[in-house]
């Protein structure tokens, strides 16, 4: 079987194509699969990782609003689709995937050109305009959000790396911790922003190191490559409270903490209930609300706070996470929760969706 997949710009677009892409490979190691990407994606870093081949088209980024930049657009977007038209025709593509972003508008025009089945995944309430777009010409529609107002869409979830999706968070508790430098029987909250961090929650985090160590909570902080803030050290004895600037074993970091204070986006939300492990949510201020739609699922069903991110105050986590984390009845209840709507097999159930269609050779 031949896939290409459009899903590159942002981490979550790219983290569901791989997880998908690794699913396909596991059923049959014969899979040809192909990314879409552009140069100024992360994709240029992670898909090689991966190991698997990446084909760059030119970006076309679309105005949000009515600017001159709007009447270069069509040329432009031209280029691209004939660019994905000839990587669809080299591979001899069998369907082509999209997961949204600036590659997925020219590969789902180019697929549609070029009569190759087209599925949509989407990993949002709200569909950005790409998938909106796609969903017009496929009838194979999969969602992450049983809600979701994409016409003939399957509820399948978010695809997650297997060592997400199969992370035994209580078996590998002790060895995770060591890992990190924490002590194997403290309360544990983890906290991270993203891969960029996140200045409001490293703000609020430091200057509530001293109400940690006094209520006997370690942290194990990812702080992000640019972050200027530092806890001042504590006293001797005290919980250690760790920061890293990046973290590349994410299942790890699930697996010593009993809580994690973040942002909200689509995969972490999905990852974070995958796993078990009680949030406390803090969505970004920007946007269209997205991320406060991500988390509510989670909330609503006890596995989780939200609080707003100008809400965020030491005097807030004091008040809120603290307690929690001092109560290891109420943290197994949330853990509980979330793991209910979690979904680990998401990455098994599209690749299963994506096989059906280039089997059955439906056309878009």
């Amino acid at each position: 079987m031949r896939v290409v997949l459009a899903g590159g710009g942002t981490a979550g677009h790219i983290e569901p194509a791989l997880a998908l892409a690794d699913a396909l490979r596991r059923e049959d190691p014969s899979v040809e699969v192909t990314c879409l990407g552009t140069e100024r994606g992360l994709e240029t870093r992670l898909v090689p990782q991966r190991g698997y081949e990446l084909a760059l088209i030119p970006p076309v980024p679309l105005p949000r609003t009515l600017t001159p930049r709007l009447l270069t657009v069509p040329g432009r977007l031209r280029g691209a689709i004939n660019a994905a038209a000839a990587v669809l025709d080299r591979t001899r593509a069998e369907v082509l995937v999209g997961f949204g972003g600036y590659v997925a508008t020219p590969g789902y025009l180019a697929a549609r050109k070029r009569r190759v089945p087209i599925v949509v995944h989407e990993a949002n309430p709200r569909a950005g305009l790409a998938n909106r777009l796609g969903a017009r010409f496929t009838e194979h529609v999969a969602v992450s959000h049983p809600d979701s107002p994409l016409p003939k869409s399957t509820f399948v979830g978010i695809p997650l790396r297997r060592e997400i999706a199969s992370l035994d968070r209580l078996a590998m508790g002790d060895k995770a911790r060591s890992y990190f430098g924490l002590l194997p029987d403290l309360p544990t909250l983890l906290i991270f922003g993203g891969s960029q961090g996140a200045r409001s929650l490293n703000r609020a985090a430091v200057a509530t190191a001293p109400a940690f160590r006094a209520a006997g909570i370690q942290v194990l902080h990812i702080v992000g490559p640019k972050n200027t803030e530092e806890p001042e050290p504590g006293p001797p004895n005290a919980p250690q409270y760790v920061t890293l600037p990046y973290c590349d074993r994410m299942d790890l970091a699930y697996a010593a903490a009993d809580m994690a204070m973040c942002r909200a986006g689509a995969m972490t939300c999905a990852e974070l209930a995958a796993v078990g492990l009680p949030g406390v949510y803090v969505p970004l201020p920007h946007g269209n609300g997205e991320q406060r739609l991500n988390a509510e699922p989670v909330v609503a069903a006890g596995g989780g706070l939200l609080i707003d991110d100008a809400e965020l105050t030491p005097e807030w986590i004091q008040g809120n996470v603290l307690p929690v984390l001092a109560d290891p009845a109420r943290v197994a209840r949330m853990s509980e929760a979330a793991a209910g709507i979690g979904h680990r097999d998401a990455d098994v159930t599209l690749a299963r969706m994506v096989r059906d269609v280039a089997r059955g050779g439906a056309r878009a």
